[in-house]
């Protein structure tokens, strides 16, 4: 800035409107504006998104009605949930469990011959432990019938299957309750669970938190 001189003591003269360095300023000031509105802008946008109305099994066809609308914050992720504007694919279906009231990925949405697994009912007479619930996973293991009227060793016939479905109910002997799981079963291991189940094997259930994904 010039300086002017009264005598021996110099005085800094007031800034002019034609000064580079004023106008810079000024420049740098709006864009910090500016980038404090966008931010605040983005980070109070949001989208619509599916939820599940109820809890989504595997292999159920989906359509619009199996979904509420919510407004959610997403940011960079939201193209990885369904996303109602989008639409749903003729003939859709849950490929994994989804609980109720949670968003839906895309990657829970699939056609029926994308399916790798498919519910199977397994009965229990012994009562499950409280932590096996719908979306968790289990150990079943099968003891076949020997020729003495009991049951071979058990062995691991599903380990770490999912659970679709949960019933409990009265036994058919009225002595107790039993409980009818949907476990998801794998096309090569279906065969020989089948044949187990049809030459009425015990079956038990463990937990088993270690399975999950």
């Amino acid at each position: 800035m010039a300086v002017e001189e009264h005598g021996s003591a110099p005085r800094l003269s007031k800034p002019s409107w034609k000064d580079p360095r004023l106008l810079i300023g000024i420049l740098m000031v709006l864009a910090s504006v500016a980038g404090v509105v966008a931010l605040v802008g983005s980070a109070d946008k949001t989208v619509p998104m599916y939820v599940a109305k109820d809890a989504l099994v595997v292999g159920q066809k989906l359509s619009n009605d199996s979904f509420t609308i919510v407004q959610v914050q997403l940011g960079d992720v939201d193209g990885k949930y369904l996303n109602p504007q989008e639409g749903l694919a003729e003939n859709s279906v849950a490929v994994r469990m989804v609980p109720k009231g949670e968003l839906v990925s895309l990657s829970s949405v699939g056609q029926t011959d994308s399916l790798d697994r498919k519910p199977v009912s397994v009965t229990v007479d012994e009562p499950l432990p409280k932590e096996v619930l719908v979306g968790t996973y289990v150990d079943v293991w099968v003891a076949l019938p020997d020729e003495r009227n009991g049951f071979q060793a058990p062995v691991l016939m599903l380990p770490g299957a999912e659970v679709a479905a949960l019933n409990v109910a009265a036994s058919s002997l009225g002595s107790g309750k039993n409980t009818q799981l949907m476990v998801l079963v794998t096309d090569a291991q279906m065969p020989k669970f089948l044949g187990a189940v049809a030459n009425k094997a015990k079956v038990a259930v463990v937990w088993n938190p270690g399975a999950a994904p």
